[in-house]
């Protein structure tokens, strides 16, 4: 599986903001749209990415408050990225080594969305899922050897015709 196998599910709902934004602002359109980050874009580029752990870093860091700083203050500028043909067990892994939560993801220097460990984490278990079933459906209908059925049907009743 793939991460345009996620995107296509996902849909193409994006979430920017710029880094000279007002992190209050930013703050809302994630509080608004019930989104745990933002893409930083200036020019048409990536240059960081905005969660909530950059959030509450900054509350603390501003004793409780959101008004003053700027986006570019908080966000992170190196943010993890893969494309979409980045196979799911490589993002997996990539995230679960940085602790990344959110990752974006370029064709080339175009933004084609976000997936979220929890986008990742749910690809894999309805793929686990499916297997499963298959799985399950396979030995349900697995063929019963001849002499084995001979077998089963010696040890059971059978009414006399």
């Amino acid at each position: 599986m793939k991460v345009s196998d996620i995107l296509r599910v996902k849909g193409n709902a994006l979430f920017t903001t710029h880094p000279d934004q007002p992190l209050i602002e930013a703050v809302t359109t994630m509080s608004d749209n019930d989104i745990g980050s933002l893409v930083v874009m200036e020019h048409g580029d990536l240059v960081g990415m905005l969660t909530f752990r950059e959030v509450i870093k900054a509350v603390v860091k501003n004793a409780g408050s959101v008004s003053g700083p700027r986006v570019r203050s908080v966000m992170d500028d190196f943010p993890l990225t893969c494309t979409p043909a980045t196979e799911i067990d490589e993002v997996r892994r990539m995230m679960l080594e940085r602790h990344a939560r959110y990752m974006p993801v370029l064709e080339q220097r175009t933004l084609m969305g976000v997936i979220s460990f929890y986008d990742v984490a749910k690809a894999v278990v309805e793929a686990q899922d499916f297997e499963n079933r298959m799985l399950k459906a396979y030995i349900r209908d697995w063929p019963v050897e001849e002499g084995a059925a001979e077998a089963a049907g010696a040890g059971s009743a059978q009414p006399q015709a």
